[in-house]
């Protein structure tokens, strides 16, 4: 996959946003964020070929270990952090911040620990609690609002679009 190996399962890799959203404070003070989510597994990878003999043995073995650990109770979980630019920043920052493609430094930009997230229940019903969920970046609590950042922009039209589509009255 890449020079650091193939990841070894869900729980053992970060998972990082690619969208920018905008926090605002209750002085209505606005703020660019990126997500993180670092592993408290530890990151662990397999080698080239330990990748391609499970792809042969076990293609779903993401998937397979990371319900069989959570009906086990070794309940994995990843440290929140986020990176919190002043919006105002954004204007005259070396390169455009909402490029998705782009990754702001940590040095200008240090991660804040904001908890945890931790996965502690298997589904019950696959179909009614997985196969039916409408996740969508245009679902906000408040505080938490879209940025310009294009990609998001047109995800925040076409996702909840798609999900009316795919679920039909089972959307809402």
């Amino acid at each position: 996959m890449s020079d650091r190996g193939t990841p070894n399962g869900f729980r053992h890799m970060n998972g990082y946003g690619s969208h920018t959203f905008k926090w605002v404070n209750a002085a209505g003070e606005p703020f660019l964020v990126k997500y993180h989510y670092k592993t408290d597994q530890g990151i662990k990878n397999f080698t080239a070929e330990e990748s391609a003999a499970k792809g042969v043995t076990d293609k779903d073995w993401s998937t397979i270990d990371l319900y069989n650990e959570i009906a086990k109770g070794n309940y994995p979980s990843w440290t929140w952090y986020a990176q919190i630019m002043p919006e105002a920043d954004a204007l005259n920052y070396r390169f455009d911040v909402l490029d998705i493609t782009k990754i702001w430094p940590h040095s200008d930009y240090p991660l804040k620990k904001i908890g945890r997230l931790v996965l502690n229940k298997n589904p019950e019903n696959f179909h009614a609690e997985t196969e039916q969920v409408a996740f969508s970046p245009a679902h906000m609590v408040p505080g938490i609002e879209p940025s310009n950042d294009k990609m998001l922009q047109g995800r925040l039209l076409n996702y909840p679009d798609t999900q009316r589509h795919r679920l039909g009255p089972n959307y809402d």
